[in-house]
């Protein structure tokens, strides 16, 4: 999953809720400074990725970032620095606030790929 949006917008927020349904609630930190946090719940990997200090791609291939891709589910915040790194499938869920009601976040979610189409409608059917 690649996320977007503006500081404060609830990405890493988004990020808890995710990582709490597989009961990691207590182990969430935001990985601003270490680039990409690593999660172990019953045999699934979970990377987090925050790529806002990254100069350019290159630094993400120097750390070997695209080899986490293959080892398990990878969140990825500021995903657009990194857009060439990228898997050719994902998710992309775009972060808006409102702009009257601070309290307030718009998710624009899409994917590249017709697994993820198909995930995706059976979540909003549901």
């Amino acid at each position: 999953m690649y996320y977007h949006g503006d500081l404060g917008s609830g990405k890493t927020k988004f990020t808890e809720g995710f990582l709490s349904f597989f009961g990691l609630e207590d182990e969430i930190s935001s990985p601003t400074f270490n680039i990409v946090n690593e999660y172990i719940k019953d045999d699934i990997n979970i990377y987090h990725f925050d790529v806002y200090r990254l100069s350019d791609i290159s630094e993400f291939y120097e750390i070997g970032g695209e080899e986490y891709f293959e080892k398990g589910i990878c969140i990825i915040e500021w995903g657009e620095i990194i857009q060439d790194a990228l898997p050719k499938e994902y998710i992309k869920i775009n972060f808006e606030k409102d702009s009257y009601n601070e309290n307030i976040r718009y998710l624009n979610i899409s994917s590249l790929s017709d697994r993820f189409d198909n995930i995706l409608t059976n979540i909003i059917d549901n």
